[in-house]
């Protein structure tokens, strides 16, 4: 059925991804940016890369195999995916960035952000808290299909290099759930 049709069956006709005017007043007030995580063809020789060359330092690894790197106190500034095929960015189906994160003050903001993206038909594709870092987060689309992550208290790391285990990293599955059991400030 097409979109008169529906519209003239009383059936709701699809809604519009992205329209080219947004309703509403969006909360989103981002700090810095966060961090970036992309695909690699070689995960090994790209944390040689950002170590050796670039100086940052690791920080972590999860269990689907991304590593993750910092320049300053923030858990990560960088992170890496090992990508499904050895291909390289501009290769047709080249290596893909996973997403590019964006700092704002607190869960409060997510909450209204999640809002706003919802009014407004924007795609959220995560809500809640994963691991690494600790930080509680809310992924959305942007109109070309570049995912986007703005989100709130990243662990930060001091000068004794001492990370959060991971066994005290609390995944959660929505915002509420992040709310409801925050993970402790100290560890």
């Amino acid at each position: 059925m097409d979109d008169q049709t529906a519209a003239g069956s009383g059936q709701d006709a699809p809604a519009e991804i992205h329209p080219k005017s947004y309703k509403g007043k969006s909360h989103i007030k981002v700090n810095k940016l966060g961090h970036m995580v992309y695909e690699v063809s070689d995960i090994e020789r790209s944390v040689k890369f950002w170590t050796e060359v670039m100086g940052f330092e690791e920080t972590d690894r999860n269990d689907i195999g991304m590593v993750f790197f910092r320049c300053g106190a923030d858990h990560h500034a960088i992170g890496l995916k090992p990508g499904k095929k050895k291909r390289r960015p501009g290769d047709g189906d080249g290596m893909q960035m996973e997403h590019l994160a964006l700092e704002v003050d607190n869960i409060d903001v997510l909450f209204k952000a999640r809002d706003f993206l919802r009014e407004n038909n924007i795609p959220i594709v995560f809500e809640g808290r994963k691991g690494a870092g600790c930080n509680t987060a809310l992924n959305f689309k942007d109109p070309d299909g570049y995912e986007f992550e703005i989100y709130c208290t990243m662990d930060q790391i001091d000068d004794s290099g001492s990370l959060r285990p991971k066994e005290l990293f609390r995944r959660a599955a929505s915002l509420e759930e992040a709310k409801e059991n925050p993970v402790s400030e100290t560890w």
